[in-house]
Order: structure tokens, then C-alpha cells, then sequence
């Protein structure tokens, strides 16, 4: 049979000369709608992954087929194949569209009754300074108190923020994956799929869904960068599934204390400062040994909360075998020219726009997009070097003004900081890609539409509304869900969403996809291919119940995602990083544990301390001071009260 996508179906191949005619090697990843036997379940080795090969005749295995289970109480009965014996984990209103697709399934029976945040740590934390790579954490201003200087310099930072994918290897063509998945034999997750019926997990129910979470039971996961602390819950989650997590990351993360913690099962050094081509061969040399140590158990799943970590997880997912995004999608997506081509090419809506090489291309680039107009670099993140342009002389100062920012960057300390003369951080200079975007400035609504995707179509999508950027600098301010839109543009706004990464190539994953409603109708902002950070995990999970964390593990490991969905909200949410108003010296943050204790109130993190500098819109891209979050019975009463919280805020700057 054709395998169609090597990564999802399963696939017979069949060869000549070494092998008797007809005897073959069953290959494939999961076994899906081509009904056949499952995943490379005619391979075997010993160790690590792609070794000692074996055909399905081998007496060792001998010529067997998975018997599948006929309901979902035989189903939540199976069990993993023999694993080895590492430490056991501890266990820590009318207007809204359904975020659910209406698809009509065949009927059946059922017996049962369900950003960045790449840090260097070295020897602590060192200060963090104006923007941080953490595209999900703390925004503060550079304290001018004097710090240690930083040891580690980190090229793959600034590959992946500046000139991604940087050093990674290109995708790989068709054939190159065949070959690599003619080397690799099943793994457990795949196995024990086999024996389930595609029906089972073709629904989005709380039967499938509590079946989906047995199956995950005692998987062995790899996350790539664990992220800065605050993601901590990531992993919590996994241990609370059952899942065996390794963590990959830098020696001096804060993550390698979580095997005492009993939360992760190993934690594997790789040093992260290294070029991004290195770092590549490091994790793939760490992941494909994993099984041979007797502490840890074959990998099923690569899988990453971090921006930067995305298109090398993308890569590794590809070169071990294993699901996962398309490098090429996630490359187009991480592009913001990329990103129009795609779209225009697919007959979406995109807005007017012009790339810009050098100076002189500037007037041209003018008259095509005209005014008013954003610059933005072509690769970046977190609003770094975005600016609103009202005329062609405000166009030539900010395109003098990013070139200069951008020209002038370290990476020192986990942040992005202009080159002050000390000699701390690695350069960026040669390595910055200087190629800007002016692009049609788009007025409306901005929204965030959180999607998960497998098997090729979508099968969750929520709205959530976002309140005005703060300008020019395109500050978030805050956000609400469900959408307060109506319910057709928020339906215009998902078929946008879900479109846009198809045009790009994804198939399956988790996404943060940020739109806007114009007056000419939705238009794209970006894709983020990973979940969103800050508070959308928690936001989906109290509104919808959707744990946007293990449907990224679901997809990781090859698991059909459906979302199981309720018809209505279960509750309202609204949040904010509350910004600095004005720049200046923190000087008291009391009252806040007062307002932590108001009815409907989930949380209040303070994410400043007495005596920081912050630096409000006057000054420049304004810090972050607070991360609220509250629940009302309605979208309308939720956003209400998080801007009376902002008026109440009791953060004193001097």
C-alpha cells in the first residue's frame, strides 16, 4: 500500500534478492485508515534506536499480528510492552462559537462507560536585561546594578531568534524519510496503538479521551529545553499521565533537579550555547541512545513548549522516525515573508507587502504598501524591531533605526541587549538577518485562535479576544475568552486560522495562531507552532476544558487528537500582563495579596520586585508588572473586572 504521510499511516514495503519474494517488513507509524498490521512491527533491535534490524520472520519475534481489541474496556485493559524498570513518577453565552467542528461520524458501539524561553543559567540567575528570549516570561528593564559577567555564549540562540532554522539541517525529501524509517523499529506507543481500532479513537468523547490518556501510560518522552521554571506545570501534567520524561537542556537549567523531585525520569546535559548545528548532532547522538543505559526506555515522542526549540524538534522528529511538524511548515511559519507567500499562493487573504534588502528599495516598497505601513524584521520575535509607520520619512528613520538595533545585539544572560562595549554576551553581528518586511498596517480586532490539528484536519479551534496593542511598539494589553465578537466573524476568523496552516504544510500539532478582524475582513498576524505561553494553557483549560499540554503529547507521540468538547463554556476568562504606564523604580507591590483573595480571582503573579527598573511607553517597549487572571460567568463581566483590577493596581513606580 502508499504511505501517504510516513509519519500517520503504516506501509508495507516489500523487497527483493536478500528476502524470499512477498516476505516483508512491516513499516509505518501508526496504524490509521490503511487497516494494516502497525508500526514497524516486523523490526527489531537491541539498545537504542536503528540497530540490528530483523525481518518479521525472525525467530526472535516470529511471524505475528497484533490482535486488536473490539471495545473500550478491552481497549483501557491493554498494556505497554515490557519497559525497564526505572524510578517510579510522583504524581502531582449565545454569541461564543463551539471551538468544535461539526463532523458527522459513522455510529458505533461501545461496551464502556475518560517563546522563547531558552535560558542559560550560569551558576544562578543573572539579571535579566531589556528583553528577554523568553517570548513567554518577565519583560524588564536593565538594572545598572553591577553583575556578574555571564561564561556561556550561546550561538544557537541566536541562529534560532535571528536567522532561523540557522544551522539545522534542511527538511528532508521524500525519500530521505523512507530511508529513515526503513532503519527504525516500532516503538511501544505504536505497538500498542496496533491493537487499538482506528473507531475507538476516531471520536471526540470522554470515553476516547480517558482511552487516550491510558495509552500515553509509561511513554517515553523527550522535551527539548524545558523552558524557563514557570513551565514547570508542563511536566507536572506529563507526570500526572504516566509519561516517562527525559529533559533535554543546558547543565545548569533549573530542570535538573526534577529527577529528585521524582517528576522526570532522566535529565540529559546538552550545551545549548553551542552553533545550532551542533546542538542537532548532540541531542540526536543523546536521544538515539536512550534504552541502552538501563535507567531509561526507547524513545516514543520528541516534543518542545519552547519557540526556539521548535524547528530543532521538527528535525529531530524527522531524522529519528518518530511524528511531528514538517521542518518546511515550521520554517514558513517562523517567516514572515514565507508566511505571505504561502497564503497569497493558497488564495487567502494577505495583507499588501514588500520585501526590503537595502535602502534604496525603500521608496518602492512606499508606494506599493503605502501608508500607514509596519516594518517588522522577517525572522524575530516578541514585537523585537516592529514599528508603525505613518509617512516615507518615518519609514527611513525606523528602517536606520531597526538596522541599527538589529546590527547592534548581544545574547547575554538568556536576553537580547544592545551591545554596550562590555564584551558580555555573543555577538549577533554577521549573523543578523537584516532583511526587513513593510507590510499594510491592519486596523480591527485582534484575536487569538488556539488550534489543534491531526490527521490533517482540525479538530479544536477557541477565539479568544485581544484588547489594543499598545503602539508603535504592539504591546499586548490584555484578553478574553470566549470571543465577544460575533459569532460569524469568529467562524471567518477559525476558517483563517486552520487555512493559513495548511497553506504553510502542517498536518498535525498544537498551535498559537494570532489574527486580526479588519475592516476589509480576518487577516493573519503569525503562527506560533508550538502551544501558546503565559496564560492561553490555562485559559482553554478553565473556558473549554481542554488541556492544550497533553494534546501536544497526544500528537507527539502519534495519538489521534480530539479534543472532547462541552456545548457550552464552562466558565469566562480574562487576562492580562498588566503594563508599566510609566518608566521608573518599583517602590512597593502591596495590596496585591489582598486582591489575590477576591472572589474569581485565579491568580495574581507579581513579575517585578522592589527596587527594578521598568520602563513604561515613553521609553520604550513597556514592561511587563503583574499577570492577572480572573473568571465571571459571562466574556463581558470576566473583561469588566480584570480593567477594574488594572485601575485597583497597587504596584507604586517613582
Amino acid at each position: 500500500k502508499n504511505c501517504q504521510s510516513l509519519s500517520i499511516n503504516s506501509a508495507y514495503f516489500v523487497f527483493q534478492g536478500g528476502l524470499a519474494e512477498g516476505e516483508r517488513f512491516l513499516m509505518g507509524a501508526v496504524a490509521t485508515k490503511l487497516g494494516c498490521d502497525g508500526c514497524f512491527g516486523g523490526m527489531k533491535k537491541k539498545g537504542g534506536r536503528g540497530k540490528g534490524l530483523l525481518p518479521d520472520a525472525s525467530p526472535s519475534l516470529g511471524r505475528r499480528r497484533h490482535e486488536k481489541v473490539s471495545n473500550y474496556q478491552e481497549a483501557l485493559a491493554l498494556s505497554r510492552p515490557a519497559t525497564s524498570q526505572g524510578p517510579p513518577l510522583k504524581s502531582p453565552s449565545p454569541l461564543w462559537a463551539s471551538p468544535a467542528p461539526r463532523r458527522e461520524h459513522v455510529p458505533m458501539d461501545s461496551e464502556g462507560s475518560p517563546d522563547f524561553d531558552l535560558l542559560i543559567d550560569d551558576e544562578g540567575p543573572a539579571v535579566p536585561r531589556v528583553l528577554p528570549i523568553d517570548t513567554d516570561g518577565r519583560r524588564i528593564a536593565r538594572n545598572t546594578n553591577t553583575q556578574k559577567q555571564e561564561k556561556k555564549r550561546s550561538q544557537f540562540e541566536v541562529e534560532q531568534l535571528l536567522m532561523s532554522p540557522g544551522g539545522l539541517p534542511p527538511p528532508m525529501a521524500k525519500d530521505q524519510r523512507e530511508a529513515v524509517i526503513r532503519t527504525l523499529v516500532p516503538t511501544a506507543t505504536f505497538q500498542l496503538l496496533a491493537k487499538v481500532p482506528e473507531k475507538l479513537l476516531d471520536v471526540a468523547s470522554a470515553e476516547a479521551q480517558t482511552l487516550r490518556r491510558k495509552l500515553v501510560q509509561g511513554a517515553t518522552v523527550v522535551f527539548v529545553t524545558a523552558g524557563l521554571s514557570g513551565k514547570r506545570f508542563i511536566l507536572e501534567r506529563a507526570a500526572e499521565l504516566g509519561i516517562r520524561s527525559v529533559v533535554l537542556d543546558h547543565p545548569d537549567s533549573w530542570s535538573r533537579h526534577l529527577v529528585e523531585d521524582g517528576l522526570i525520569t532522566k535529565f540529559i546535559p546538552v550545551d545549548m550555547s553551542l552553533s545550532s548545528e551542533e546542538v542537532f548532532k548532540a541531542c540526536y547522538d543523546q536521544i538515539s541512545e536512550l534504552g541502552s543505559d538501563g535507567e531509561s526506555d526507547p524513545v516514543d515522542a520528541v516534543a518542545t513548549f519552547v519557540e526556539l526549540s521548535v524547528p530543532l524538534v521538527a528535525r529531530l522528529a524527522e531524522a529519528l522516525g518518530l511524528p511531528g511538524l514538517r521542518p518546511g511548515a515550521v520554517d514558513a511559519a517562523r517567516d514572515k515573508y514565507a508566511s505571505r507567500a504561502a497564503l497569497a499562493k493558497a488564495g487567502l487573504p494577505t495583507p499588501r507587502n514588500f520585501l526590503v534588502s537595502v535602502p534604496t528599495e525603500l521608496k518602492k516598497a512606499a508606494d506599493h504598501v503605502g501608508f500607514p505601513a509596519v516594518l517588522k524584521p522577517v525572522s524575530g520575535a516578541a514585537s523585537l524591531g516592529v514599528k508603525k509607520v505613518e509617512s516615507l520619512a518615518d519609514l527611513q528613520a525606523a528602517y536606520d533605526s531597526v538596522i541599527s538595533e538589529l546590527s547592534n545585539l548581544v545574547v547575554s544572560s538568556g536576553a537580547l541587549i544592545k551591545n554596550d562595549g562590555s564584551g558580555t554576551g555573543v555577538t549577533a553581528t554577521g549573523k543578523v538577518n537584516l532583511t526587513v518586511l513593510l507590510e499594510q498596517y491592519l486596523d480591527g480586532t485582534e484575536v487569538d485562535v488556539d488550534v489543534v490539528m491531526s490527521d490533517g484536519e482540525w479538530w479544536y479551534a477557541a477565539v479568544a479576544d485581544n484588547g489594543p496593542t499598545l503602539e508603535p511598539y504592539f504591546n499586548e494589553t490584555w484578553a478574553v475568552c470566549p470571543s465577544l465578537l460575533p459569532r460569524d466573524k469568529q467562524k471567518e476568523l477559525k476558517d483563517l486560522a486552520v487555512g493559513s496552516l495548511k497553506a504553510m504544510g502542517f498536518t498535525c500539532g498544537v498551535f498559537h495562531v494570532e489574527c486580526k478582524y479588519t475592516s476589509t475582513g480576518p487577516q493573519l498576524i503569525e503562527v506560533n507552532a508550538r502551544m501558546g505561553g503565559g496564560q492561553v494553557r490555562e485559559c482553554n483549560l478553565l473556558t473549554w476544558g481542554v488541556d492544550l499540554v497533553e494534546e501536544t503529547l497526544f500528537v507527539a507521540l502519534g495519538i489521534p487528537a480530539r479534543p472532547f468538547v462541552p456545548k457550552v463554556p464552562l466558565s469566562c476568562v480574562a487576562y492580562s500582563f498588566f503594563n508599566a504606564a510609566k518608566s521608573g523604580t518599583v517602590k512597593s507591590l502591596e495590596g496585591l495579596d489582598e486582591m489575590k483573595a477576591r472572589d474569581g480571582v485565579v491568580w495574581v503573579k507579581p513579575m517585578v520586585k522592589v527596587g527594578d527598573r521598568v520602563v513604561g511607553p515613553e521609553e520604550g517597549l513597556p514592561t511587563w508588572l503583574c499577570d492577572f487572571l480572573v473568571l465571571r460567568s459571562t466574556s463581558q463581566e470576566a473583561l469588566a473586572f480584570l480593567q477594574q483590577m488594572e485601575r485597583e493596581l497597587p504596584i507604586v513606580i517613582a
